[in-house]
């Protein structure tokens, strides 16, 4: 068979095959044996932290690529260090961005993507562009959404690098969307969706006024252009230390 012929093979099979989708609480890895190069998908609920770093290219043009190397070192080790720690799962390292998927639909599970946003950006603000003062301070941009999202298998059979998973969705594509408008010092942007849901300890901060404590909200308003409308999003200067 030669490479045009394989190629319209695949391509009528797959059209003409039904898209199969089965709904889990997990995130799918690449070796889960549910997931084939036919039309299979799983289908999970999550929220979606998508972290993307700002002027690799102009870094890349200004240092080395070693020196370059070792920022992004330390910026995905921070990044992933966080996620991990409040309970996100990491997928998609690409080139300077990464998504990371908190499964589950709890106001918990919500605030806990927000609390891990804020935390990286105290790590890479704080702590990170303090090592690298000889070099580049990072800038970031960090967008969150929530909602059900498709994983499936693309690629061939074989070497691992022949295959991947993709994550199809609104919640991907509107964090991506978002982070696009986010970067100093309102480095973390959020969806309506999930601005309403979140527990008051990631949505306020207590002050200390003429009347005593009061909660102030620490999210200021703004809007994207998605899907043909204008939506609501909500940005903060706000960290968490760690």
């Amino acid at each position: 068979m030669t490479l045009k012929e394989d190629i319209i093979k695949k391509a009528k099979e797959i059209e003409s095959e039904t898209f199969l989708v089965e709904e889990v609480s997990y995130v799918p890895t690449i070796s889960n044996s549910k997931l084939t190069f036919g039309c299979k998908g799983l289908e999970f609920e999550a929220t979606v932290l998508y972290i993307d770093m700002r002027g690799s290219t102009a870094i890349l043009n200004i240092h080395r690529k070693r020196v370059v190397a070792k920022i992004h070192m330390l910026y995905y080790h921070a990044i992933v260090k966080i996620a991990k720690a409040t309970g996100g799962e990491i997928r998609s390292f690409n080139g300077d961005s990464l998504l990371v998927f908190y499964p589950g639909n709890t106001k918990e599970t919500l605030s806990n993507a927000v609390k891990a946003a804020r935390q990286m950006k105290y790590a890479i603000k704080t702590l990170l562009n303090d090592k690298l003062k000889n070099y580049s301070d990072i800038d970031f941009g960090i967008g969150i959404d929530h909602g059900k999202i498709l994983a499936t298998k693309v690629g061939i059979g074989g070497a691992d690098e022949t295959k991947d998973l993709i994550w199809i969705g609104n919640a991907v594509n509107k964090s991506t969307k978002i982070s696009d408008k986010c970067k100093s010092d309102y480095n973390i942007g959020i969806s309506e969706l999930v601005y309403n849901n979140l527990t008051d300890d990631v949505k306020y901060v207590i002050e200390d006024g003429f009347w005593g404590k009061s909660k102030k909200n620490i999210w200021d308003w703004f809007c994207i252009y998605y899907n043909n409308n204008v939506e609501n999003c909500y940005a903060t200067t706000y960290h968490i230390s760690i």
